[in-house]
């Protein structure tokens, strides 16, 4: 089945104000820049969103974020983004943060179909606040429920046109479990090749999970933090 759309924005198009909507990567890395840029061209609204930062200033989805086009987040790292602190401070935003190996397992368990689970961390914390918990040997355990979306928005390095997908290094972070966890999977890729041409060893997501793939037409790939070493005396 091809599942090749022609443009981020047609791969978009059903996108809705107050979808809930996964977007993968880690910082600026491995992140769906085109369909970004295809989402904030649409303008929806209220939109939901599932992803482990929010970007920076000006570039990833705090261009979402300025545009207004997020009414809440679900997250693990957002010390990046000045334009989110403001908007949290003065609650133009509903912010839940998430320690980062639970929201990678939220994600996880949303796509296995486990709706909840017990984990060690956030124990004795704001994070506990609310939750059920329960000892097992001696150790108190927090119940997370999984978390799941209507659409996820995601980036690997190769694809097919029946939507297998190989990503790159640590660009394969939070992009490779989103895939499972929502109704509708819509794959951007740098390169895209034909059926057959990838080997089957190398597939991390199948293409059994993507509902849609679209080549991007330009990547930037900022550095989130550019660090540089001074010089020695």
């Amino acid at each position: 089945m091809n599942k090749e759309v022609r443009s981020a924005d047609e791969a978009v198009a059903d996108i809705n104000d107050g979808a809930t909507v996964m977007l993968g990567g880690f910082g600026l890395c491995g992140i769906p820049e085109n369909l970004i840029a295809a989402l904030v061209r649409k303008g929806v609204k209220r939109l939901k969103t599932i992803s482990n930062n929010m970007g920076v200033d000006g570039f990833g989805m705090g261009v979402m974020l300025e545009a207004g086009m997020i009414g809440s987040h679900v997250g693990s790292y957002v010390g990046e983004n000045k334009f989110l602190e403001a908007q949290v401070i003065a609650g133009q935003i509903d912010l839940t943060l998430v320690p980062q190996g639970t929201l990678a397992e939220r994600i996880r368990a949303g796509g296995a179909g486990i709706p909840a689970f017990y984990t060690p961390a956030g124990v004795g914390t704001l994070v506990a606040e609310g939750k059920e918990t329960r000892e097992f040997d001696g150790r108190s355990y927090l119940l997370e429920r999984a978390l799941t979306a209507d659409f996820a928005l995601i980036k690997a390095w190769k694809g097919d046109r029946m939507g297998n997908l190989v990503y790159r290094k640590t660009a394969q972070n939070f992009n490779s479990v989103m895939a499972t966890a929502a109704k509708i999977t819509i794959a951007e890729v740098e390169e895209l090749v034909e059926p057959g041409m990838i080997d089957p060893d190398h597939v991390v997501t199948p293409g059994i999970y993507v509902k849609r793939i679209v080549k991007g037409n330009y990547y930037e790939k900022r550095i989130e933090r550019r660090t540089v070493r001074g010089e020695r005396s």
